[in-house]
């Protein structure tokens, strides 16, 4: 289909960081420009190509990296720092609202710190050699960088290692996905894509692994040279990282996540962490209070509960649950003070039906999803609890992701609860 060039007004950024304009047959996405603007662009069906500022915003500043626009990394990167984290709020207030709450929005914390701790670089191999870095907007092409400024100092050496992984595996020409994460004990790196390895490819990747001095280089998961554990802090507890483990994309998201928690969660005695992961939440929550951790993923539960024996904290105990299919029920639920979740983006619709069901006085909810975040909390709202606050925090810069938490208290009895709230 070909395009036709057209003039529209942008009235606002959407929720993936589009231009959105209004034609008269319905609405117009478009990539890279800024509310307010006029522009001219080719479309096809709802979608739209750039071709000309005509009248650029206010708002509008330089873009800092040569792969903008190419690379499907970063969607706005021209827009100035107040009227981003304006609009990173308002995708939160907008979720909100959507679901029928009005609840107070903090501004947007600058959580970027160092940069990205973990990146996924993908390798192609389109003309017999191998092509390393991100997607592509809305294609498969690989976009071949040489440096991501959004990445940590201490992954500087990830995009050398991947490439010299991905000769290794050259002669098989399948695609790659390769997970670094930076660690304290160094680069730790996952493969997947390639499937099992004949012996000679293990010797190639140990000798790559060797000679960019990786902490840990697995495939699938699946051990194929341990320098050093790759270990990562989490507040006073050291955690040995599983394979492709997840990991908040930076440290200080992790650090402003944590301090919001712990702080919410002051002066309760039994905490349940939900959705528990490698312990971000509830290894530091065990420096005063004891908490039972709920995972599905046995690796990373045997990760926080060997965690928890490297520092002096109150009782951690795990335990492994399917949270979306047998969440924890009222009556279990009446063993703690308090509960922290984390959901996957999904959110945790199941679970949370249970937690407004049940007699807890205090929830902190936690979210990297706007939408399932609002459908959640509109759940716990109706029944019974109060919305305190919601605090987006952004650890993806120039992207559409932000990370929430929330603070929930009971203002009333659920009336299919008898039990009086615990003190």
């Amino acid at each position: 289909m070909s395009s036709v060039c057209t003039r529209l007004t942008i009235e606002r950024l959407g929720e993936r960081g589009e231009g959105v304009a209004s034609t008269s047959d319905g609405l117009v996405f478009v990539p890279y420009v800024l509310a307010g603007e006029t522009i001219i662009a080719g479309i096809e069906g709802s979608r739209g190509i750039l071709a000309e500022v005509v009248e650029a915003s206010p708002h509008r500043i330089a873009p800092h990296c040569p792969y903008f626009t190419d690379c499907g990394g970063c969607a706005v990167q021209t827009l100035a720092a107040p009227a981003y984290g304006q609009w990173k709020r308002e995708l939160v207030v907008a979720a909100l609202r959507r679901a029928g709450l009005s609840s107070p929005v903090l501004d947007l914390i600058d959580a970027h710190g160092r940069g990205r701790r973990r990146a996924t670089f993908h390798v192609r191999y389109p003309k017999d050699r191998p092509a390393v870095g991100f997607m592509q907007s809305r294609a498969h092409k690989i976009v071949e960088i040489d440096s991501c400024p959004l990445l940590a100092p201490s992954l500087e050496n990830a995009l050398p290692a991947a490439r010299a992984i991905g000769q290794a595996l050259a002669a098989a020409k399948r695609p790659l996905d390769i997970l670094v994460t930076a660690t304290a004990s160094g680069l730790d790196v996952d493969v997947k894509g390639h499937g099992p390895l004949e012996e000679r490819q293990r010797k190639l990747l140990v000798r790559t692994a060797l000679e960019h001095d990786l902490a840990r280089l697995t495939n699938h998961g699946e051990a194929i040279l341990t320098q050093r554990v790759p270990l990562v802090a989490m507040g006073k507890a050291a955690v040995a990282l599983p394979p492709g483990a997840f990991l908040q994309a930076t440290e200080a998201g992790e650090e402003a996540l944590a301090a919001r928690v712990c702080a919410q969660m002051a002066g309760a005695k039994q905490i349940a962490d939900l959705f528990s992961g490698i312990g971000t939440f509830a290894l530091r929550l065990a420096e005063f209070a004891a908490v039972t951790a709920f995972e599905l993923d046995p690796g990373a539960l045997s990760a926080l509960a060997k965690g928890a024996r490297t520092a002096p904290l109150r009782p951690v105990k795990v335990a492994r649950r399917d949270l979306f299919r047998q969440p924890l029920s009222p009556i279990e639920l009446d063993d703690f003070d308090a509960v922290v979740y984390d959901p996957p983006r999904a959110g945790a619709e199941s679970q949370v039906r249970v937690l407004a069901a049940s007699s807890l006085p205090l929830i902190a909810g936690v979210s990297c999803n706007a939408t399932t975040f609002a459908r959640d909390a509109a759940i716990l709202c109706g029944g019974g609890f109060e919305l305190s606050y919601v605090q987006p925090i952004d650890q993806f810069r120039h992207t559409p992701h932000v990370e929430i938490i929330a603070c929930f208290r009971r203002n009333r009895p659920h009336p299919q609860r008898k039990r009086p709230l615990l003190t």
